[in-house]
């Protein structure tokens, strides 16, 4: 699809959005928009056998993660989002390097409910955030594995008030290896199937 060639190479070399100038994301916005009117899947939310898995973050407009990326000392590596459509949870993982052995991770557990057919709600649950040596991170599942077994791990592991932490999602473009989303603070998110 030449829209979806379009968009990604937009996106390449932006660095996820923190490289991007004001017309580049002008640019990426308006193939975004024109992608989103082809979307091949109209009811995004019931589309389980697509929805579900890991997700690698390529580009994005929100603030709080690209900040991340612009800590000193910090460099921000992969960016996952993790869908259980099966447990109806989602597990947000940043991947961030620094000096060498100090490697981290920023992790947020959420679950979702469908509102309508691309809309879902999403209250978040818990917030971890360590140093991946102490926590054996070693990949997405693994750790997702260990988080809904029940693990409590040697980091800043902290248990949120999901009335208060809480947001939507709507899922404006999803086909086998792309997904588009628009958050309630305004901010999209393009992620390729991990």
């Amino acid at each position: 699809m030449i829209m979806k060639v379009a968009l990604l190479e937009a996106i390449a070399g932006t660095n996820r959005g923190l490289l991007a100038s004001s017309a580049q994301k002008q640019a990426i916005l308006a193939a975004i928009a024109n992608l989103e009117d082809f979307n091949p899947t109209p009811r995004p939310v019931e589309a389980a056998n697509l929805l579900d898995g890991n997700w690698r973050l390529i580009y994005t407009t929100s603030n709080s993660l690209l900040n991340l990326g612009r800590l000193q000392f910090l460099k921000l590596e992969q960016i996952y989002q993790c869908i259980r459509v099966k447990n109806a949870s989602v597990y947000n993982i940043a991947e961030v390097s620094g000096l060498p052995y100090l490697e981290g991770l920023v992790s947020v557990a959420a679950n979702f409910e469908p509102v309508s057919e691309r809309r879902v709600q999403v209250k978040f649950k818990r917030s971890i955030i360590g140093l991946q040596r102490l926590i054996n991170y070693s990949s997405p599942t693994d750790f997702i594995q260990q988080i809904e077994a029940g693990k409590k791990f040697t980091a800043i592991d902290t248990a949120l008030n999901s009335d208060r932490q809480q947001g939507w999602l709507d899922i404006t473009y999803i086909d086998n290896d792309l997904r588009i989303g628009r958050g309630n603070e305004g901010s999209v998110f393009v992620l390729s199937r991990a």
